[in-house]
């Protein structure tokens, strides 16, 4: 069958059903009615001449060709993506400098794919010249407002007014212990927020109380600028701390460390695109958060 631009509205409707959990949840994010919702599905699955979801009382449920349809949407609305950013490079010739902040030890998380980003953008604008900066969240966000950087890749616990802050991905955050602690060998049966707070607490200092909130005001016996340290405080077996869960992953496996209440501690940081508004809509700047939303799988 010949697809048209009809066809390719009834999938980014479909696509938004499914990724909202239902017609109802769906609302919100197209705009439209219930009843407007539920035609426009149906007509897709007559188009298609497949039943695409259950729905009703029981709630929304893909079925087997639906789950099928919404994975090649999802691919075509990828390659669409990929052609617009082709286009908006070949009618620009962009040339200058990008200065792009991200934070530390991010290279380990499979939900940030940055340099497949990179690459992309190294090759469809070559004559552009990339600065890349490591920092903590704060320091990115302080390099923005000075104009050092124009594009800040972090979780930010604190946010500078003025700047615009495009949700990217969550980074989950567990409780870690190290094979020398006392409680590594305790049972998290026997763990409690007043157990923890018996002991020696690390702080991530560009996260200010984040880390903490949950102890209730105690006083961190360590504070850490970056993720590495933070590591090398729980692996000397003295100290409780926060970690990424993909940064943790190798020193798991290690049998070095061991999540401690992970129904308790566990927690997700936001990561977001941090930039000025007006840089927002300019050549390079624009350019790569196209890119970086593509290759996410974010709506543009």
């Amino acid at each position: 069958m010949a697809f048209d631009a009809a066809d390719i509205r009834l999938l980014k409707i479909f696509t938004s059903i499914v990724e909202a959990g239902g017609l109802a949840p769906a609302q919100d994010e197209l705009n439209i009615s219930l009843s407007t919702i539920s035609g426009h599905l149906t007509a897709l699955e007559a188009r298609l001449r497949l039943t695409l979801a259950q729905r009703g009382r029981a709630g929304f449920r893909l079925t087997p060709e639906g789950q099928s349809v919404y994975e090649e949407a999802r691919r075509l609305f990828g390659a669409i993506d990929s052609f617009d950013v082709r286009m908006h490079a070949l009618k620009q010739k962009m040339t200058g400098t990008l200065h792009l902040g991200i934070t530390d030890n991010t290279i380990s998380d499979p939900l940030c794919p940055l340099e497949k980003v990179l690459a992309k953008f190294a090759d469809q604008a070559p004559e552009v010249t990339l600065e890349v900066v490591t920092r903590p969240p704060s320091e990115l966000l302080r390099a923005i407002l000075v104009g050092q950087i124009q594009i800040a890749i972090a979780s930010f616990p604190r946010t500078a007014l003025g700047l615009e802050y495009i949700p990217l991905y969550d980074e989950v955050q567990s409780f870690y212990c190290g094979v020398d602690h006392p409680l590594f060998s305790t049972s998290d049966e026997e763990i409690d927020v007043g157990i923890v707070r018996e002991h020696k607490l690390v702080s991530r200092t560009y996260w200010g109380q984040r880390d903490l909130k949950i102890f209730e005001s105690v006083e961190p016996r360590a504070r850490v600028s970056d993720m590495e340290a933070e590591e090398r405080l729980i692996l000397s077996g003295r100290f409780l701390g926060y970690l990424p869960d993909h940064y943790a992953k190798q020193f798991v496996a290690q049998g070095r460390i061991r999540q401690i209440r992970p129904d308790l501690f566990r927690y997700k940081a936001v990561f977001q695109a941090a930039c000025e508004p007006t840089e927002r809509k300019r050549g390079l700047v624009s350019f790569f958060i196209k890119l970086l939303k593509s290759e996410l799988n974010l709506k543009a």
